[in-house]
């Protein structure tokens, strides 16, 4: 046996998790990992937890700077701020991937691999290396084949709002034949606004409702990918059935690696109608913000009630058909394989710009001129 063939068969000997953590800020996300991590210790399993928010720097949002420099409009800097944000994200992943590449040999990112905290990763890396030698008892192995390795759940905590978020995850875990599940922890947002307060360096409230806005929680009827999901609520505290009902979505998981699909229409079909599920899911979302706002406008405006209730009535077929071509539209233009590549978000961002435009022309011919001219 060459050494090839003995580091991949070391390297698939132990069962492998990627589980997902996902919900608002202060939601419970981190508590519940360090509840998990005690847990496998005492079911003789290894764990490690990456946090986006370690690994990412607090920058990755920041685009004063590509304001001053280029002086670009609003909406193109927004559009580099989430290209910058994703590379990050992108980032995190590639290094999971290497991790799953090579479990046991922990060394530094590779030169391609810069945008996230370098530091963090290391000190993770350590972590990781030292549960690998020493879970289960004292004595330190001189080799990994001295005995099986345990199994190893990795938990990515991050708010994972959209579903193509956690779709990456699933892929990686289908490609490198590894076990995948998802824990939703749901706590209402007025608690995590209030816990948010609590931290030494709490996030912008009105950040934590924006996200509560787009959450998309695991949804197991619309994505098949997603069935190995649970929901735990937190706004209170974990109790030992919840831990317990976790545990047994991981060992489902650790039991049942994922395949990697070759050639398999039925499940890229699949991928299809989930990614355009998500792309009209978030465009409704978007869309019908921008209708309340112009709502609103009109209503300070004093425009008579029965000239609101026809501008709700024509704001609301107009979205109506919006979503519907925008649905065509998209399951048209997407290719038939690599679904994953797809930018979700940049189809939407493009897919709201086209309705702002025309939910403007609608306000337009209820509204005097130099009225709309603010309300877009």
């Amino acid at each position: 046996m060459d050494l090839n063939e003995d580091s991949v068969n070391l390297r698939c000997a132990p069962g492998i998790c990627l589980c997902v953590l996902c919900g608002l800020p202060a939601a419970g996300k981190s508590t519940l990992a360090q509840a998990v991590n005690s847990h496998t210790v005492q079911r003789g399993w290894r764990s490690t937890v990456i946090s986006y928010d370690d690994l990412i720097p607090g920058d990755a949002f920041d685009v004063k700077e590509v304001e001053d420099e280029e002086d670009m409009p609003r909406s193109q800097t927004v559009l580099l701020q989430q290209t910058k944000w994703k590379l990050h994200r992108q980032a995190v992943l590639q290094c999971v991937e290497r991790f799953l590449q090579s479990p046991t040999e922990l060394g530094q990112l590779p030169p391609s691999i810069d945008p996230i905290n370098s530091d963090a990763w290391s000190r993770l890396l350590h972590a990781a290396q030292v549960c690998g030698t020493s879970v289960g008892s004292s004595r330190v192995y001189p080799s990994p084949l001295d005995r099986p390795a345990p199994p190893l759940v990795i938990l990515l905590d991050d708010n994972f709002y959209y579903p193509s978020m956690r779709y990456e995850v699933y892929q990686l875990a289908r490609k490198h034949s590894v076990g995948f599940c998802q824990v939703y922890v749901h706590c209402p947002v007025e608690s995590c606004v209030r816990r948010n307060q609590l931290r030494p360096r709490p996030l912008p409230s009105d950040v934590i409702v924006e996200m509560a806005r787009r959450m998309e929680p695991p949804d197991p009827q619309r994505n098949t990918w997603e069935q190995n999901s649970v929901t735990l609520d937190s706004e209170h505290h974990f109790t030992v059935e919840y831990i317990q009902r976790l545990v047994k979505v991981i060992s489902t998981a650790l039991e049942n690696p994922l395949s990697p699909v070759q050639d398999n229409a039925e499940q890229k079909e699949a991928d299809r109608q989930s990614c355009v599920s998500s792309v009209v899911h978030q465009a409704d979302q978007a869309c019908r913000r921008l209708v309340s706002q112009a709502m609103q406008g009109a209503r300070e405006h004093q425009l008579p009630p029965e000239r609101m209730r026809s501008l709700a009535a024509h704001f609301n077929q107009s979205k109506t058909r919006f979503l519907q071509d925008l649905r065509k539209q998209v399951l048209h233009s997407l290719p038939l394989t690599r679904v994953e590549s797809v930018d979700v978000e940049r189809l939407v961002n493009r897919a709201v710009d086209v309705f702002n435009k025309e939910k403007q022309e609608i306000l337009e011919r209820y509204l005097p001129l130099r009225d709309t001219e603010n309300e877009g």
